[in-house]
């Protein structure tokens, strides 16, 4: 979950390693804080999404060259995944920080707008504009690519 929701959000697999790798070792030393399982997985995606959050921002500041174009090798399970849409995981990546947070927890972690609030400390409200803004601008740019392609057909 904790690497899953990294990849998802920072789409750089080496960077979604270490960030997990280090949010492991973070609540290694918060043990005796935790009460439940229940409460460990909270703190994990809590911890994930503000460490990918700033993480988005500082690579902002500082370019990485990469391999974007060239698709990473997975496997596919039984369930389907729904970000593994090439174009689909570009658009959710061009969202900005914060917003492209809130897709992943809602759409992939499957989250309710009240749990992705508490998590990332802002108002039910906002996280409700930003899934609104979000999956408009996704749709907007989605059937404009259809529309362009049923011209060339």
């Amino acid at each position: 979950m904790v690497f899953s929701l990294a990849l998802r959000a920072l789409r750089d697999r080496a960077v979604a390693e270490e960030l997990a790798q280090d949010v492991f070792l973070q609540l290694y030393g918060q043990m005796d804080r935790i009460e439940s399982a229940q409460h460990a997985t909270w703190w994990l995606r809590r911890t994930t999404s503000h460490r990918a959050i700033d993480e988005i921002r500082k690579r902002r500041f500082r370019p990485i060259a990469g391999l974007e174009n060239v698709p990473e090798p997975a496997e596919r399970g039984t369930q389907p995944d729904f970000f593994l849409d090439d174009r689909l995981r570009k658009l959710v990546g061009a969202l900005p920080e914060k917003a492209r947070m809130v897709v992943v927890l809602r759409y992939q972690e499957d989250l309710d707008p009240m749990d992705i609030a508490e998590m990332l400390e802002m108002p039910v409200a906002t996280v409700k504009s930003h899934l609104h803004r979000s999956l408009a601008f996704l749709r907007g740019k989605l059937e404009k690519g259809f529309r362009v392609l049923e011209g060339l057909a």
